[in-house]
Formats: C-alpha cells, sequence, structure tokens
C-alpha cells in the first residue's frame, strides 16, 4: 500500500509525522512525506535516513493558519495534486484540513490537530471578530473537512470542536497521538522541580501562570515546542529568573537530547494550556514518569483521567497550591508519577496509533472497493 502524507514543519504535528511514517514503514507501507511550512535542515530529517519505502518532497509553502497563507493556497494546492497524479497512491493522509478538497480521486484521511478559530475561542472567551482572511480560512477549513472520507481527530474534545466551529464530518473517528517510548528515560531519579514547555507570551500555552506566585521547587519553562537540531555550539538561550521568593529558568529551543534530560529529571510537568487538542508534551513527560499537573480544561480531563492532578482552570493560585502539595507529599508525586507513565503506556503508544490508522486505512479501502 502506498500512502502519500502531509507534515507541517513549524509545529508539533512535525514530531508526530516522524511517528507515523516510520510505524507506516515499518509495517511494509510505501509513504510518500509532502511537508509545507520550511524546508527543514538535514539535522531535522535525519530521523528519515533508514527508512526505505519512502520518498520525501519538502516544500516551503504557507501554511493554511497563517495570514500569507492564502497567498500560497492555490499554489500549494496545485503542486500537491500534481505530485499524487504523478505517484498515484493508494490513500491520502492529509495533516492539514484544507488540503481535504483535493480534485483528485483518491480516497482521503484528513487529521484535524489544531485549529484557529477552536483556539481564538478558548483563550478569549468569544468567537474572533470577522475578516475576509478569516471567512477564506473558515470556508478552507470546512470544505476540507466535508470532502474527507474520515476525519480523525486526536480527541472527542476536538471533534465536538470541530462540529462547532466548522461542520459535522459524515465519518470521524478519535485516534490519539502516540509515541515511541524508547525515546525517554523514566528510570532517573528525580530532582525536586516542575518542567513546563511553551513559549511565555503564549495565551494558548499559558504558561505565564507559573511566574505569578512562588514554588517550593524551581520551575522551568522551555520556551519551545519542538525540539531543535544540535547546534555546532551549546545553545547558550537560558534566563534565571530568581528573587528570595521565585526561581524561574527560561530556556530557549532544546535539543531532543536535552528535553529527554529534561523530562527524566523533572518531577513535575504542568500542563498549563487553555487549548490543547491532545499535548505532545505531556505526553513526553508522562513517558519520563513525570507527575502530570493539569489544568482543568475537557481535553485534559478526557486524555488523563485520574492519572493527572487537575488546578481549577486558568488559575495561578490554584496551580501553586497543588505544585505546593505534590512538593509536601513526595510519596503523592511519586504515584501520580507512576500513574501518568502506566497511562502513557497502555494508550498513547506509537504502536496503539499504527494499529489504529492501519485498520483505518484497510476500512476505507474496503469500502470503497465495496462501493466499486
Amino acid at each position: 500500500m502506498h500512502v502519500l502524507v502531509t507534515a507541517d514543519t513549524l509545529s508539533p504535528v512535525w514530531t508526530y509525522t516522524r511517528e507515523l511514517v516510520t510505524g507506516l514503514i515499518t509495517r511494509g507501507l510505501r509513504v510518500t512525506l509532502v511537508s509545507f511550512g520550511e524546508v527543514p535542515l538535514p539535522e531535522q530529517t535525519s530521523w528519515m535516513d533508514s527508512l526505505h519505502g519512502l520518498e520525501y518532497r519538502p516544500t516551503a509553502f504557507r501554511l493554511d493558519w497563517m495570514q500569507e497563507g492564502e497567498w500560497d493556497f492555490a499554489d500549494s494546492t496545485a503542486y500537491l495534486a500534481a505530485v499524487v497524479r504523478e505517484l498515484q497512491p493508494d490513500l491520502l493522509h492529509l495533516n492539514q484540513m484544507s488540503y481535504g478538497n483535493l480534485a483528485v480521486d483518491v480516497p482521503r484521511v484528513v487529521v484535524a490537530h489544531s485549529d484557529l478559530i477552536g483556539w481564538w475561542k478558548a483563550v478569549h472567551g468569544q468567537e474572533p471578530k470577522s475578516s475576509r482572511w478569516l471567512r477564506w480560512y473558515r470556508e478552507a477549513i470546512t470544505c476540507g473537512l466535508a470532502a474527507a472520507n474520515t476525519v480523525v481527530a486526536p480527541s472527542r474534545w476536538m471533534l465536538g470542536n470541530l462540529r462547532s466551529c466548522y461542520l459535522r464530518p459524515q465519518n470521524e473517528a478519535v485516534i490519539y497521538h502516540g509515541r515511541n517510548p524508547i525515546f525517554f528515560n523514566p528510570f532517573v531519579s528525580k530532582d525536586d522541580s516542575v518542567l513546563t514547555v511553551g513559549r511565555l507570551m503564549d495565551a494558548g500555552k499559558q504558561v505565564s501562570l507559573l511566574t505569578q506566585h512562588t514554588h517550593p521547587f524551581p520551575v522551568c519553562i522551555v520556551g519551545a515546542e519542538d525540539s531543535v537540531s544540535a547546534p555546532k555550539v551549546p545553545i547558550r538561550a537560558d534566563v534565571k529568573v530568581a528573587t528570595d521568593d521565585l526561581r524561574v529558568a527560561l530556556r530557549g529551543p532544546q535539543t531532543e537530547s536535552q528535553m529527554r534530560t529534561l523530562y527524566s529529571r523533572s518531577a513535575i510537568y504542568a500542563a498549563t494550556s487553555r487549548y490543547e487538542p491532545h499535548g505532545m508534551a505531556p505526553l513526553e513527560a508522562a513517558l519520563s514518569r513525570c507527575a502530570i499537573i493539569a489544568n482543568d480544561i475537557p481535553p485534559f480531563r478526557e486524555i488523563w483521567e485520574d492519572a493527572a492532578l487537575y488546578f481549577r482552570a486558568n488559575d495561578a493560585s490554584s496551580l501553586a497550591a497543588t505544585i505546593r502539595r505534590l512538593s509536601e507529599h513526595k510519596d503523592l508525586c511519586q504515584g501520580y508519577a507512576n500513574r501518568a507513565y502506566r497511562r502513557a503506556r497502555e494508550r498513547f503508544t506509537a504502536k496503539h496509533m499504527i494499529d489504529q490508522y492501519l485498520q483505518l486505512y484497510s476500512d476505507i479501502r474496503e469500502a470503497r472497493m465495496a462501493v466499486a
């Protein structure tokens, strides 16, 4: 079976794509990968080197959620359609919703990782102000979802968000994101510290909650969701904010190795997001046996259930109190770390994700053959 996969190189979708493509190739499928956003550096694609059966076609077309993305959309759509006609894959796995309406006769899975309108509503509590560009964006997403054989979301919450912001897909499924546990180390002795990932000024991630109160443990905020390639010289982007009451380290983008170390050494991961259809960073922390303290929003409740400890939604005081509670009760902290680790290993591995996608691909092909 030959699957054409699209990817975004500017977000955690690239990490998801790595797990997806590696898993599909390992299972014997042929994969063509087309990426948008920016052409990645060779170091960022080194994971492809040993994947026989993969053809990679990078592009620098801007993404639909960028205001400039509309300008590239006609050209990127035409390019993608030309690649499909040239290679004639059996199925399209589209990680950008707007490409679901591609004018080719090939069955397609559209994966809704995140969306702009749902993000705005979660952060601002209301619909964004109408504009010509936003109307274009909503129409492009709606048409892409409508044309999909199946729309996949990484949580039930995200499916509900699609229905309220765009349309109810004709066929829909939930397939949770997965990571390969081999990339993480859950067996290192923990430091008394709190880790989170997200840019300080990102209102959706709202990691700034950690800077509003004092904490018994030092806090590390990593300012990028995706790891970066290893530099020729060590990254020196650390800024320490320290007073008698507050100890916060702000770090710039980290390599995969650096993130592995940070996850493995941190006792607690603070998942502070207002909008999080699934969340790669909390999953990576759980696979590193961190206790998860999560913002009390529906997607985190859905994903982590009783394997996380929750603070009152968007409330810095409640977050500080929850951190203090775990700092004072080390057995409780260890217990939640073990809960998160077990749930991640049982529900959110790359193998589990690939199994579900392969079953979905098979179902779509059988339905198409039955109609033919």
